[in-house]
């Protein structure tokens, strides 16, 4: 249930997307212009590639791709795994899923979603009462339980205050405010793994930007309109996504205003890196004007990291390659006996009148503050970037092959 939320902005500005969005009736391609220095070319080596897409690259002992060669202390690690390990938690970890399910599909019965006007959205997150509580809670224990299956025994948790000029403004500017309105309307993370949504469920229980067909997906589907999801389609038009826009920017809004409403929890980088970088942000997390809370995930490793990114297996179909992919990162999670997670939290984020004013103002001061106490490093890079190095990775240089396919 990667979410990958869009930049959302209804002003024009230079997206590192390349979605096929076009406006109604209309046939002109208005995927934006890529540098020409970003298109690989046959001669560069992978130590070429690398250094040019730093923040898509795998450094673990499973190298380029996961294909890289492993070592026979490895080898030998992951076969004792596949045969004892994975079994255990993949079972385990079914049945969690299937318990989950089955409270969900109870406290629902004879209640109807919520459902936003003229939107294919719904939802069971605005369901109050004792009922709601007891799926919030089964949900954040069980999420927590399912990330110990995986092997995250402990997760280390940082409340940083920051040592820059920023400490003023998340500390000091909502002083004014309604105890009401200290609320942050929306949690800001940087994404790295699928992992992070099991995190921010036994964290917050929080509502996620996921893709319409998560909502159709056997159990999960209906786990996903418990959460509260906001669901876009890939390939809708320009008039569609506005609409979701305003389906996130209320939902911010109404968190921010409303201790019951669900809390929305928010990628604004698009899509996901390797961990040690962070991507340009897109401004649909800050349109609402409303505080945030920043949140950074790391994963220390030592043989795999958990970094959903760059992972891929032989050449195949799109579609059949995705799926292959995924199983494959997941087969090698649950081969590790011990994962690790740490997160550092921020204070609460109050925008000024000026970033209020100016959306790309406010993304870009939470994303240096999150740089800057994550020890991250900026990059100007995005989603088409990571699609072209993928494909050249594949062996696939062909620029219109590679930005007409689909999100993972």
């Amino acid at each position: 249930m990667e979410s990958e939320l869009k930049d959302l902005n209804s002003k024009p500005a230079k997206p590192q997307s390349v979605e096929p969005i076009h406006e109604e009736g209309s046939t002109k391609d208005d995927r934006p212009l890529l540098k020409s220095d970003s298109f690989p070319t046959p001669s560069e080596s992978i130590e070429e590639l690398e250094k040019k897409f730093a923040a898509y690259v795998r450094r673990d002992a499973y190298g380029t791709m996961g294909c890289g060669e492993l070592p026979t202390k490895e080898k030998v690690l992951l076969g004792l795994a596949l045969i004892t390990l994975v079994p255990i938690r993949v079972v385990v970890g079914m049945t969690i899923l299937l318990f989950y399910y089955l409270i969900c599909r109870i406290f629902t019965l004879f209640s109807t979603p919520n459902r936003e006007d003229d939107q294919d959205q719904e939802d069971y997150a605005h369901m109050g009462g004792w009922r709601r509580a007891v799926i919030v809670q089964c949900g954040r224990s069980l999420s927590r339980v399912m990330l110990f299956v995986l092997g995250f025994y402990w997760i280390s948790e940082t409340h940083r205050v920051p040592h820059t000029e920023s400490k003023s403004r998340t500390e000091n500017d909502g002083r004014g405010q309604s105890e009401e309105a200290e609320r942050p309307g929306a949690i800001i993370s940087n994404h790295v793994s699928y992992v992070d949504i099991l995190y921010h469920m036994s964290s917050s229980f929080p509502s996620f930007v996921a893709k319409r067909s998560v909502a159709r997906i056997p159990l999960v589907g209906l786990i996903s309109k418990c959460l509260g999801c906001v669901y876009v389609q890939r390939e809708s038009k320009a008039s569609d996504f506005k609409g979701v826009a305003g389906v996130v920017t209320e939902r911010v809004k109404e968190a921010h205003q409303n201790k019951s409403a669900p809390i929305m929890m928010l990628f604004p980088e698009g899509t996901t890196t390797n961990g040690d970088y962070l991507l340009p942000f897109k401004t649909g997390a800050f349109l609402a004007k409303a505080p945030v809370l920043p949140l950074i995930l790391r994963y220390p490793y030592q043989r795999f990291s958990p970094a959903w990114d760059s992972i891929s297996g032989v050449r195949m179909s799109l579609q059949i390659k995705s799926c292959f992919c995924k199983v494959r990162h997941v087969i090698f999670l649950l081969c590790q006996f011990v994962n690790h997670l740490e997160v550092v939290r921020l204070p609460i984020y109050y925008p000024t009148q000026q970033e209020k004013d100016d959306p790309k103002l406010y993304a870009n001061n939470v994303r240096r503050l999150m740089a800057s106490e994550g020890n991250l490093v900026m990059s100007d890079i995005g989603l088409a970037e990571k699609r072209i190095y993928h494909a050249a990775l594949n062996g696939n240089n062909s620029l219109p092959s590679v930005l007409h396919q689909k999100d993972d």
